[in-house]
């Protein structure tokens, strides 16, 4: 993506947070060569998530949406999330994790059904037939990061690109719903 074409030159201040590192007054101009970290992110971003959505559809039948909701599910307990907490978890709108949920149930690997504690509720839980298309899945998914993305890397690059990532994750705040369970025992 070409950004002097559609971005204003100079950006307007970005402040950051004290203790950073970073300028608390910055001034970027699409031309500045630091925006090359930018736009190589994105790139790379994008040519990772499509091979490996790929490899998922052609080995298993499954997106990597799918997978990274199912995922979701079989870290929770009981293999459950309310909805809202799903959609937080992969990034998704309600709309959208709503329309994803509806595929995963249509294939039989995710049960829908009404939170018993909130009429208003709804929640998503893995079934047996998802758990076993995830497993078999995962092998191909972990397969892809240590091909395409780990083994691009040194293991200083990759402390170094963990610790940045993490730094600017932690510095936009962590997404998430306060949103009680569905159900006793601990069940979300």
């Amino acid at each position: 993506m070409r950004y002097d074409c559609v971005m204003p030159s100079p950006l307007p201040s970005i402040a950051t947070a004290p203790g950073t590192g970073a300028t608390s007054d910055v001034h970027l101009a699409a031309s500045d060569p630091r925006v090359e970290t930018w736009r190589a992110f994105l790139h790379a971003h994008a040519l990772l998530i499509r091979r490996m959505d790929e490899e998922l559809q052609a080995a298993h039948g499954v997106s990597l949406a799918e997978y990274d909701a199912m995922l979701q599910l079989v870290n929770a307990p009981g293999r459950r999330l309310r909805m809202s907490v799903l959609a937080d978890r992969v990034l998704l709108s309600r709309s959208g994790i709503t329309r994803l949920v509806d595929r995963l149930v249509a294939a039989g690997m995710v049960e829908r059904s009404a939170c018993i504690t909130d009429a208003r509720g709804a929640e998503a839980s893995l079934t047996a037939a998802g758990l076993e298309r995830l497993r078999a899945a995962s092998r191909t998914h972990l397969d892809g990061v240590g091909r395409y993305f780990l083994g691009e890397m040194d293991e200083a690059e990759r402390a170094a690109m963990e610790h940045a990532l993490y730094r600017i994750a932690a510095g936009l705040g962590t997404p998430g719903t306060t949103e009680p369970p569905c159900g006793p025992g601990g069940r979300a």
